[in-house]
């Protein structure tokens, strides 16, 4: 039988969040069902329930960052029991069929992916998120948290930890290698947290100087304001990698002047707007101007760990339910540092 559960929504688009009630679909054979402890807020939240980034299903219950307890699983399961603490990204279920899906990289399942929310899940219902109190998931597409993170702070790695740590390892963060994550941010932060701990040495680059301190203690070497045209002429040639983690479009020429021959500039961010792009600044120096989202569930579960041996939890300001609205307008404010974080049993 369905469950009835709490939870925070967006009755239509730019509407402010209010609370409700929502239907869980029975526990299925291969399913768990969660007690979600805390949810983190994500800027693409945001984008979502405001349909910045196109039209969407409403109501709408965001929420990708979800960290819980077991509650119950389906006879068919596993991989987890009660009682066991887990986690709920991005996406609950793929065709898991297609070479995309074979290779571990769900996130690009050619069917498509079914997201956590704002998406139709494969029994034709709409999915909703993890601003509630209870999720229903297959265990195919929820992780275990290592006892080394508390749930708070773990939440937000399901989505800023993984869409940092993927490219991170994909483009070959390590000793010797020279790191720029451009914005510090919710995702800006776990990036420089990770690419510290990969070994490289890490720039921040941002607007302003206002959070060096906080950015040389998150693990970074050097932070410089992009606001600043010396920046762009001091750092010419400098990184192997640029990591680009705002939602806002940039002077990619600019960026890409950054690099060394052969280096990549890798976008996390997703602005709403298009960009503009003079293809001579990618052909000179034989430089990749590229995309990374998320990452496959194995890459999440290794993220994981990964954070856990090295003590690397996010970031957070913990927050009420009844606080939600704000922290949208706080978060597009750049007012906070770096992740709100709900604490859902106050939903």
């Amino acid at each position: 039988m369905t469950t009835t559960v709490a939870a925070y929504a967006a009755p239509s688009a730019k509407a402010p969040l209010e609370r409700t009630t929502i239907e869980r679909r029975p526990v299925g054979e291969f399913d768990v069902l969660i007690d979600i402890k805390f949810a983190g807020i994500c800027h693409s939240d945001i984008h979502q329930a405001r349909e910045g980034w196109g039209e969407a299903i409403f109501p709408m219950v965001p929420g990708h960052e979800i960290a819980g307890v077991v509650a119950e699983v389906g006879s068919g399961v596993t991989k987890f029991k009660a009682g066991d603490r887990v986690g709920v990204g991005c996406m609950v279920d793929s065709c898991r069929e297609c070479e995309n899906c074979e290779a571990g990289q769900e996130q690009h399942c050619v069917r498509g992916n079914v997201g956590t929310y704002n998406a139709v899940g494969r029994d034709g219902e709409p999915t909703y998120g993890g601003y509630s109190q209870k999720v229903v998931v297959d265990e195919n597409f929820t992780v275990r948290i290592p006892d080394g993170l508390s749930l708070d702070v773990a939440a937000p790695l399901l989505c800023a930890g993984i869409t940092t740590y993927a490219p991170l390892k994909h483009w070959g963060a390590a000793p010797g290698k020279k790191v720029a994550v451009v914005g510090l941010g919710g995702l800006g932060h776990m990036a420089v947290k990770i690419a510290h701990a990969l070994g490289a040495e890490v720039t921040v680059l941002s607007q302003s100087l206002r959070k060096k301190d906080d950015g040389l203690k998150l693990g970074a070497d050097h932070y410089y304001a992009t606001s600043d045209a010396a920046t762009f002429e001091n750092l010419a040639g400098t990184f192997d990698i640029i990591l680009s983690t705002v939602s806002a479009p940039l002077d990619f020429g600019a960026y890409l002047s950054l690099l060394k021959t052969g280096g990549a500039l890798v976008n996390v961010g997703a602005p709403e707007e298009p960009v503009a792009l003079n293809l001579f600044s990618l052909i000179g120096g034989n430089k990749t101007l590229a995309g990374s989202m998320i990452g496959g569930i194995a890459e999440t579960q290794d993220m994981l760990d990964f954070c856990a041996e090295h003590n690397l939890g996010a970031e957070i300001e913990l927050i009420e339910a009844n606080r939600i609205n704000e922290a949208y307008e706080r978060v597009l404010a750049s007012d906070v540092r770096y992740r709100f974080v709900i604490d859902t049993a106050t939903i």
